[in-house]
């Protein structure tokens, strides 16, 4: 290979070196941060002059994580399988059924995409509040059940499988579950763990919503718990402190990812549009 035919690519695996750096150092500094003393964090030194592992301990001992972890793991993972059955279920239908107002229809459900998720915030805790599930994590889930993008991404990969091979699997006499999930699920398992992940991810980072729903210190998110922690105590100054309270809400995050990561890329290279 030529030099200038190697200098573009050596370009961008420069371009994508330095891009990768500037994502991961504020995640780099903010584990360097949380061995520092609270003073040495606001001077803004990067490495720390003594790793002060007691940080951890002071910090572990204090904050209730397990039970604040545990409650967003597994609200997060419950939102996400009803967002995966249900976003895939109406999809099925957006993509291989004919009937009349299914542009109509198509259309509805894209422009309540364009409607800022806080405007629902009322209308939906007032209905909460009338059926007894403020405070309740069954309340918080279903209210978080449903995905606008997720019936969206889940549309177009399902329009890449081909209305030839549904239609060949009708005339065999399969039902349309059985094409979804013995049919359209193996060929679009990437889509289907990118929609995963990322649903995972958003809500296990929600903080408004579950401020507003979720009120009980035993029933809050591990975003809401630490918040509330460090406003309310005199820790909240205590930067050092704040830095480990996040490195350790965002292990469980990594790990995910590291298991999944395969699978996410796949996903997203394609997630490609088609009409």
């Amino acid at each position: 290979m030529s030099n200038h035919k190697k200098t573009p690519k050596i370009l961008k695996h420069l371009f994508l070196a330095l891009s990768s750096i500037l994502f991961v150092f504020p995640f780099i500094w903010m584990i360097l941060s949380s061995f520092k003393t609270s003073s040495e964090v606001l001077q803004g030194g990067f490495w720390p002059k003594e790793f002060h592992w007691e940080n951890y301990q002071e910090v572990l001992g204090i904050i209730p994580f397990h039970t604040y972890i545990l409650n967003s793991f597994y609200t997060s993972l419950i939102i996400t399988i009803y967002v995966l059955i249900s976003s895939a279920l109406f999809a099925y239908m957006l993509a291989f059924y004919k009937f009349k107002g299914k542009e109509l229809t198509f259309g509805v459900v894209m422009a309540t995409y364009m409607i800022p998720g806080a405007v629902s915030y009322v209308p939906v805790y007032v209905m909460l509040a009338k059926m007894g599930m403020l405070n309740t994590h069954f309340g918080y889930i279903i209210s978080l059940s449903v995905s606008v993008f997720g019936i969206f991404y889940f549309r177009q990969a399902f329009l890449k499988v081909g209305h030839e091979i549904v239609e060949a699997a009708k005339i065999d006499g399969a039902s349309d579950w059985k094409i979804l999930w013995k049919i359209i699920f193996p060929m679009t398992r990437s889509s289907f763990v990118t929609l995963g992940l990322v649903t995972f991810i958003e809500n296990y980072n929600n903080y408004i919503w579950p401020a507003l729903v979720l009120k009980d210190n035993d029933k809050k998110l591990i975003t809401n718990g630490i918040a509330d922690f460090f406003i309310n105590s005199s820790l909240g100054r205590d930067w050092s402190h704040i830095m480990v309270a996040s490195t350790i809400a965002t292990v469980p995050l990594l790990l995910v990812f590291l298991v999944l990561q395969k699978w996410f890329l796949s996903g997203v290279s394609d997630s490609g549009i088609k009409g």
